[in-house]
């Protein structure tokens, strides 16, 4: 079950990711979770889609990236804040990881022009998104609780710059093809330098009985390059519109989403209003700090006519 899961796994995500400048060998991480190796190895794995030592040598990595944007430190100074013991082996996993140097990642910089407040907004992304970018979109079995009540409002949005990939799945794939698209894009971004601006968010552009049509992806600080394909996959720079939408928080289970957008739905034409374009989500609270999906929150919008 899920919720048995992410209690499990919870302790050690957070635990390593607060200690990335440590060594993190598999017995300190079992003790954490009162697992034993073998146990932690199999259930983390299961959750999280990586090995422990995947996870924060993906971390340390991801760290580093935003420390060489960000701040003046030396690259010795960089790895050794990164848990990594040399200049030598970290310049090593740093190449394999995004394709550069550590030097020539820095010179590069951020792709476009982002300000202090945009850098500052992308290593928190980084750093708060990054231990649990698979676990967003989860599923959990199908609960029992009464139907939620949802508070909608009219609200105005400015256009948001977004980087996504687009799918055509069953409905009971959609979490299997979020969990693998934000690991893609999220890794994508950081090799790119582009400086991600929001929680990763999905859009449905149609809803049909057998097959829906998803893009997902996280909202970025600039307009990247219109398409470009990355490990196989066509990443797709988009825009979420600007004008007035209806929103709503839905909390609790991502199983129950349906209901929000059912309920924002009743409302818009409750008011007489007209949607305009396709709705998307935004996961607003991540599960890796909150395992219980009763405190998981999501942000719904749906776009209406003007």
């Amino acid at each position: 079950m899920v919720r048995a899961t992410l209690h499990k796994v919870q302790p050690v995500l957070a635990y390593a990711a607060a200690r990335l400048d440590r060594d993190l060998p598999l017995a300190t991480l079992a003790a954490k979770a009162r697992l034993s190796m073998f146990h932690l190895h199999r259930v983390f794995s299961a959750a999280a889609g990586e090995t422990p030592k995947q996870f924060t040598l993906r971390l340390r990595l991801a760290r580093a990236a935003v420390l060489l944007l960000t701040t003046r430190d030396s690259v010795l100074n960089v790895a050794l804040n990164c848990g990594f013991q040399s200049h030598e082996a970290f310049s090593r996993a740093f190449r394999r990881r995004f394709g550069m140097t550590p030097s020539r990642y820095r010179s590069r910089g951020f792709a476009g022009t982002v300000g202090s407040a945009q850098a500052a907004r992308h290593a928190d992304l980084v750093k708060r998104v990054g231990p649990c970018i698979g676990l967003y979109r989860i599923e959990e079995t199908q609960s029992e609780e009464d139907d939620m009540t949802y508070s909608i409002a009219e609200k105005e949005l400015t256009a948001q710059p977004v980087l996504v990939v687009r799918r055509r799945v069953k409905r009971s794939e959609i979490a299997g093809a979020l969990a693998e698209i934000y690991p893609h894009i999220f890794q994508y971004a950081q090799q790119s330098g582009i400086a991600l601006a929001g929680p990763p968010m999905a859009r449905y552009l149609d809803w049909g009985p057998g097959l829906t049509t998803i893009e997902a992806g996280f909202p970025v600080a600039a307009p990247a390059k219109g398409s470009e394909t990355a490990g196989g996959v066509a990443i797709l720079s988009d825009t979420l519109p600007a004008g007035p939408a209806a929103t709503t928080i839905h909390a609790g289970p991502y199983d129950k989403l349906s209901e929000a957008h059912a309920a924002i739905q009743i409302w818009v034409e409750a008011q007489g209003l007209t949607p305009r374009g396709a709705p998307w989500e935004s996961y607003i609270v991540d599960p890796g700090d909150h395992p219980d999906p009763a405190d998981w929150k999501t942000a719904i919008f749906w776009p209406l006519a003007g």
